[in-house]
């Protein structure tokens, strides 16, 4: 069986969206899974932490900040409903009725359990494709709340629809996902094809994407012997290298931005390494700006502000865009905890603090870069939560009052998930737009708002799907929000329906 990891966007994004950020540090991230044989540790996927883990990981979840309040926050004139109007109504009772079910113990657990059964079972009453009423019911369901489609021109239907709606565009991931393991002599010997299934499908991926689109991807998807080198910290072999060069290339000629996902600590300074090389090639004065490569780098480690500061010395004395994707975390539960920060509150002050350094370029308490030691960077927002979002537009406002340079700024998340916040961002940007100044007080930023979506077959998916059903019942208090939020818009269309809005 050939080896590929999923290529999954970092689920560090994916913080509930609570006052002052009372959510799991991480959520699911979709990894490449060894058997207990091998020499690396496996593995562990996570949406919140287990009752029997450290209590400082377990406060009280207060109630989620109101999307209104965030739509209304620095004076902005945008409310939820009017942000809310830019869904189709297919989408908004999709959403509703899925939160419904997340909503639901009892609901979700029959859920989960049909899609798991899916994923293994050999009956053909739960094979999606030899039970057409089950596919017909699972496309129209969740599916389509997640995912992209199984083809080419299905893809460029929700790209085209996301745009249409106000996104920047997606960050477009490829689904399939074959677990597979083997000791070292058996990861080389199987190297060159699993660099090949690696190569092949990143740069179909790249090809389906639009200009401006954003790919995400794990170098430890090129197999066993990749993860093996990266934990090493040894340099990627000839035939890796001329498949990344292969894929920056093409990402490259086709404006497109890739997003490498960050590993475990065990290999991430083989991940730097091996994207800092990237960058130094593909973001060497790249057209607009825009780089390249990103590299992503995880807030609730204590070593992230360090080496974000020294990469930012790197790109200044190298001349070239530091292309930056921050996200809270995604490996908690594998981690040493001496590495990670002791609670759940001082991740989200890190994450906040770095975000503040990186806007502002700026120094702080977590990034000691000086002033002129900056050099340009290009900076992913990778999160669902308000309380980080509506901080990252009150620093914009409060730039652009000082008419200081902007910092190239994009904000993501998963499609299917936080529509409210990602909707009250694309309101602030077109009303941006409509005004074409920047009033003083106005919350209005223009900010590029993007979709992380998968594609892949119905099959592909299954492991994505129960994935992102386990985090809508594990991140209650954001389902929860997500399905008011929905449910004021019905209420909204009705009225107006009769008259009344």
């Amino acid at each position: 069986m050939k080896n590929i990891t999923t290529f999954r966007f970092e689920a560090g994004l994916l913080s509930a969206v609570a006052p002052k950020h009372a959510t799991p540090i991480c959520c699911v991230h979709t990894t490449q899974r060894r058997p207990a044989s091998t020499n690396t540790k496996t593995r562990r996927l996570h949406t919140t932490p287990p009752a029997a883990q450290d209590a400082t990981l377990s406060s009280p979840v207060p109630a989620a900040i109101s999307p209104t309040a965030l739509a209304q926050s620095g004076s902005s004139a945008v409310t939820m409903p009017a942000a809310l109007s830019c869904l189709p109504l297919s989408q908004v009772l999709r959403t509703y009725f899925i939160t419904s079910i997340s909503s639901s113990p009892l609901l979700l657990g029959a859920s989960t359990k049909v899609l798991r059964g899916m994923l293994e079972s050999k009956s053909p009453l739960f094979s999606i494709e030899k039970n057409p009423l089950l596919r017909s019911l699972l496309w129209h369901t969740f599916y389509l709340q997640f995912c992209a489609g199984e083809t080419q021109r299905q893809v460029a239907k929700i790209n085209s629809e996301l745009r249409t709606q106000g996104y920047s565009g997606v960050i477009l991931e490829y689904a399939l996902e074959v677990l597979k393991g083997g000791d070292p002599a058996a990861a080389k010997a199987n190297e060159a094809a699993d660099v090949k299934v690696w190569r092949d499908r990143m740069l179909q991926t790249v090809e389906m994407a639009s200009p401006g689109d954003f790919v995400g991807l794990k170098w430890s998807g090129m197999g066993p012997q990749a993860m093996r080198l990266m934990k090493e910290n040894v340099e990627p072999t000839e035939r890796m290298q001329e498949a990344m060069h292969a894929v920056c290339a093409a990402a490259r000629d086709r404006q497109i931005s890739l997003l490498p996902a960050a590993e475990e600590t065990w290999s991430l300074t083989g991940f730097l390494n091996w994207t800092m090389n990237m960058q130094r090639i593909y973001n060497a004065k790249p057209a607009g700006g825009q780089p390249v490569v990103y590299s992503t780098y995880q807030a609730y480690l204590h070593s992230t502000p360090a080496t974000i500061s020294r990469h930012l010395a790197i790109a200044k004395k190298e001349d070239f865009t530091l292309g930056i994707k921050l996200v809270r975390g995604a490996y908690l539960w594998s981690e040493e905890r001496s590495l990670i920060h002791p609670s759940i509150e001082a991740t989200h002050t890190a994450y906040d603090g770095i975000m503040e350094a990186l806007i502002k370029r700026q120094s702080n308490s977590w990034l000691t870069t000086p002033s002129e030691s900056w050099p340009e960077i290009s900076v992913v927002l990778a999160t669902h939560n308000a309380v980080s979002v509506s901080t990252a537009q009150k620093l914009r406002q409060n730039q652009i009052k000082q008419k200081q340079a902007l910092t190239k700024l994009s904000f993501a998340q998963l499609q299917g998930m936080a529509d409210e916040v990602s909707c009250t961002l694309i309101a602030a940007a077109k009303a941006a737009e409509d005004t074409k100044t920047q009033m003083v007080g106005a919350a209005a930023v223009r900010e590029r708002v993007y979709k992380c979506t998968t594609w892949g077959s119905m099959s592909e998916c299954l492991n994505y799907l129960l994935r992102r059903a386990a985090e809508n019942k594990d991140a209650a208090s954001r389902t929860q929000e997500t399905r008011r939020a929905m449910q004021t818009e019905l209420g909204r269309r009705m009225k107006g329906m009769v008259g009344m809005a």
